[in-house]
């Protein structure tokens, strides 16, 4: 299918209340997001996690939902231009049609309504119908796992940017029974059997000493396998920390009025830093840091230059219209960039640090807090931990 491209509006600054890179990219139907979120009564935007806190060994989702003041969810019956559309995430990274790989998505639980909100969501946007497959950690029937509104919140968020980024792309979700590590890399085995060539894992959890029995599960050379780099700032979770996946950081996405990329920051809530266990891959060349360094490349993550998201499980009165940020959104975005790019061969992890010239949008300023080796928490010129080798720009990194 031919992506779909619209006419562009005057962009209108309304301090505090309307974020910097949420103006509206064009007027029509399918437009671009303008704000994140129209903001709360006192003109504050705020977002909170979806996902609870867990203990070493389990996995929390790395998904962000814009609230008012008092911490409820800003959810309206219609999209009404609020939050990034497909058509905007597209033209800021440069993308348009390409190759369709088959992208997995692996998550704890499973929505019941999965189907049915992806393809409304499709349908607000003109992507045609999704090529989507649903099974269980083993690969049996989506019906045998139970759903959770938080996790469902993060599946939906994944499903619908890679449906966002590569609408022609099959989607392969398998849930996992529980949030344990144990079961998610049950599930990251089952989508590598299943073929997947694209593996997007959007949570993560503390670092611990035995941590390398899980890595194994993340390892399928020929696979590109991207995770989340974590929602809380300097300091590194795993899987992000594998040396065998992309580790994918997170930005402050700003728009001109045309709709193209006009600013990246780093998002300060955006994880990264130098694990503690694994070790530095033979393609990483940083100095400061002696085993694995997070992150590899990023995208958008910040809530309030946040993306659309259409979720009705846990949502009331028909106001199932959301804008969600985190690096949950990232590592979606940079699984579908893999499929269209349709390269998966041998490490794609390394692809980025051997990328053609101009292929990434170098992200050269912003914080994500504080480190003793300031690229590590620092967007500064080339590699740097919060976003890592920088955000696409076309597929030619990847």
């Amino acid at each position: 299918m031919s992506f779909r491209r619209f006419a562009p509006v005057l962009l209108v600054s309304l301090a505090f209340l309307i974020p910097p890179g949420l103006a509206s990219a064009n007027a029509g139907q399918n437009a671009g997001a303008s704000a994140a979120a129209a903001g709360s009564a006192n003109g504050a935007l705020h977002s909170q996690r979806v996902c609870a806190a867990v203990p070493v060994g389990y996995a929390a989702c790395d998904a962000r939902v814009v609230t008012d003041a008092n911490l409820t969810p800003r959810a309206t019956t219609t999209w009404g231009n609020r939050g990034y559309s497909p058509d905007q995430l597209r033209t800021a990274y440069g993308l348009s049609a390409g190759n369709t790989l088959t992208v997995a998505i692996v998550d704890a639980y499973a929505s019941p309504n999965a189907a049915a909100d992806l393809a409304a969501y499709r349908a607000q946007f003109g992507l045609g119908t999704a090529k989507l497959t649903q099974v269980s950690q083993s690969g049996g029937k989506i019906s045998s796992i139970r759903g959770n509104v938080g996790w469902g919140q993060e599946e939906m968020l994944d499903l619908e940017m890679i449906s966002a980024i590569c609408p022609d792309c099959p989607i392969l979700y398998v849930g996992a029974r529980s949030a344990s590590f144990a079961d998610l890399a049950t599930a990251v085995d089952t989508a590598a059997r299943l073929g997947a060539k694209v593996i997007s894992n959007s949570y993560g959890g503390g670092e611990f000493s035995t941590e390398a029995g899980i890595a194994s599960h993340y390892n399928y050379p020929g696979v590109a396998i991207t995770v989340s780099s974590g929602d809380s700032g300097y300091g590194v979770q795993i899987p992000a920390a594998f040396n065998t996946v992309t580790a994918v950081g997170g930005t402050s996405l700003t728009l001109s009025t045309d709709g193209t990329r006009a600013a990246e920051t780093v998002w300060g809530g955006a994880g990264s830093g130098c694990s503690a266990y694994i070790g530095k891959p033979s393609w990483q060349h940083d100095t400061a840091c002696s085993n694995r360094t997070v992150a590899d490349v990023a995208a958008v993550a910040d809530p309030y230059t946040g993306v659309a998201v259409y979720d009705s499980y846990g949502s009331r009165l028909g106001a199932n219209w959301y804008v969600f940020g985190g690096t949950s959104v990232a590592a979606p975005i940079i699984g579908a960039v893999y499929a269209l790019s349709g390269n998966t061969a041998g490490i794609p992890a390394s692809f980025a640090y051997a990328a053609p010239t101009g292929s990434l949008f170098d992200v050269s300023s912003g914080s994500n807090g504080s480190c003793t080796f300031a690229y590590l928490c620092t967007g500064v010129s080339g590699y740097d931990g919060p976003t890592g080798n920088g955000t696409p720009n076309g597929t030619g990194a990847f």
